[in-house]
């Protein structure tokens, strides 16, 4: 396995196990540098959202990333994802050509719905569906859906979610939700894997970093994909773009993956999908 090593989804297209997230960079040199210099350094997945309100400097950095390694557009897999004042069908077809022109792509290998609005969710998928058939998206799947709101969706899609981006980190460890999408051939994938900074001083994960001489942020990432969980680590700084991605070289044995998987505490650093007003 290496950083361009990727997992095949439901409908077979392949997506890179480690990627780039760019939520709360800011637009501009800071989201064009961060992107440029991960492509460079062998990255070949990028995750934004359309709330983040940074697609312009993704699209940039992606095309200045492209010159850079010399690969081309269908070398890197872009995810995007629908914001909730836009969902609903007419409002998240207009939605995507939105985000599709501020990256400056023609196509999307991803797109999801970024949160489970209710009564709001089931329209904007058949929409997503539509673009799916229609070729200019990869694949379509969800973010922050519980397993009660993938219930309800999967009544009426007629395209399956290929993946479920949460919230998923050492203190939230989501293992029933795993579970059950794994059952149903639905990929998770982990935001805020490094519960954005909390979990780099804790004394248990600084001993097995320390055993592999790894930092925390490292150890996590593995935990991550030894659970087969795509993860998406945001940094601005190319030191620690670099350091995210090498995390090929060690392997954390069972015990260890029992000793983070105990630090869960259902503890959330973002909005509970439950219970959410905007």
């Amino acid at each position: 396995m290496n950083l361009q090593s990727t997992v095949a989804l439901a409908n077979g297209v392949k997506m890179p196990w480690l990627g780039l997230g760019v939520f709360q960079v800011e637009d501009g040199e800071t989201t064009i540098s961060s992107v440029r210099t991960a492509i460079k350094n062998g990255y070949r997945s990028i995750d934004t959202a359309a709330i983040y309100d940074n697609e312009t400097g993704v699209g940039i950095g992606i095309k200045e990333g492209i010159e850079l390694a010399g690969i081309t557009r269908e070398d890197l897999f872009i995810t995007s994802k629908v914001w909730n004042a836009d969902l609903g069908y007419e409002e998240t077809l207009k939605a995507f050509e939105v985000s599709l022109e501020k990256l400056g792509l023609d196509y999307l290998d991803l797109y999801l719905i970024h949160w489970p609005k209710e009564g709001k969710y089931k329209d904007a998928w058949r929409a997503m569906e539509r673009l799916y058939k229609e070729g200019k998206i990869k694949a379509i799947g969800v973010s922050n859906f519980q397993i009660h709101h993938l219930e309800d969706l999967w009544e009426a899609a007629e395209v399956k979610p290929m993946i479920n981006q949460v919230e998923l980190h050492p203190r939230l460890t989501q293992k029933e939700l795993i579970k059950y999408c794994q059952e149903r051939n639905i990929q998770m994938q982990a935001w805020s894997p490094l519960m954005q900074g909390q979990l780099l001083e804790n004394e248990e994960l600084k001993e097995i970093a320390a055993k592999y001489n790894k930092s925390v942020a490292q150890v996590i990432i593995r935990w991550d994909l030894q659970n087969k969980i795509i993860t998406i680590p945001k940094s601005i700084k190319e030191h620690r773009i670099i350091e995210n991605s090498n995390v090929f070289d060690f392997e954390l044995t069972k015990e260890e993956m029992a000793k983070i998987d105990a630090l869960d505490q259902h503890h959330r650093v973002g909005p509970d999908p439950d219970n959410f007003d905007f």
